[in-house]
């Protein structure tokens, strides 16, 4: 009668870690998820970032592109040969 009383008290007992360890597990699990919610804003912001950066300066180049096509012409449809003309070389190989 003794063992199964004491049978009866480590099984509460092994319940009662178990039920702290699923308690500690799931609090874990739920800061993790938050520190996964913050990384993903902190990742778009930053891609959000990039991509009016990297289209500024595509602004920009094209903008100089085309000024320097205004000013000078002649240069720059003889700089375009030029270029067509050694990757018309070099996809020959």
């Amino acid at each position: 009668m003794v063992e199964k009383k004491l049978q009866a008290v480590e099984k509460v007992a092994v319940s009662d870690a178990e039920a702290g360890a699923r308690a500690e597990v799931d609090a874990q699990i739920a800061e993790l998820r938050a520190e996964i919610a913050r990384l993903t804003e902190a990742v778009t912001a930053i891609g959000t970032s990039t991509k009016a950066v990297v289209r500024g300066e595509a602004d920009l180049l094209a903008e100089r592109v085309r000024e320097r096509v205004r000013e000078e012409p002649l240069s720059t449809l003889v700089a375009v040969a030029g270029v067509s003309f050694l990757f018309g070389l070099i996809s020959r190989r």
